[in-house]
């Protein structure tokens, strides 16, 4: 507590003991300037940790989704390829079909 504090309450009526008092409590309570930039500087280092935290999980993000982007692609190409030989088997099939059914019909005359 300053002295300009101490002998304004005085002024107005505090007995010295009440200013000692309050002095004592505001010295063990009160933050200071020093306190509160110090604060500061902790949460702006903890803020720091958290930021370079979240970008690094930003960062493994974007590679996992772009691993995950080329394996469903790889996977759509090979789904393509098997719909593509099974569209193509029955084709053949359907012709084979048709072929024999046509020979199997009876000839006119």
């Amino acid at each position: 507590m300053s002295a300009s504090a101490i002998l304004k309450l005085q002024k107005v009526g505090f007995t010295p003991e009440q200013v000692e008092a309050l002095a004592d409590f505001m010295d063990d309570r009160a933050a200071t300037k020093a306190d509160l930039l110090e604060v500061e500087h902790r949460l702006d280092l903890k803020i720091g940790a958290v930021q370079a935290d979240i970008a690094a999980i930003r960062a493994e993000s974007k590679a996992d989704i772009g691993a995950l982007r080329a394996d469903m692609h790889s996977g759509f190409q090979i789904l393509e390829q098997r719909m593509t030989i099974r569209l193509g088997t029955m084709l053949i099939a359907l012709a084979g079909i048709l072929i024999a059914a046509i020979r199997y019909l009876p000839q006119h005359p």
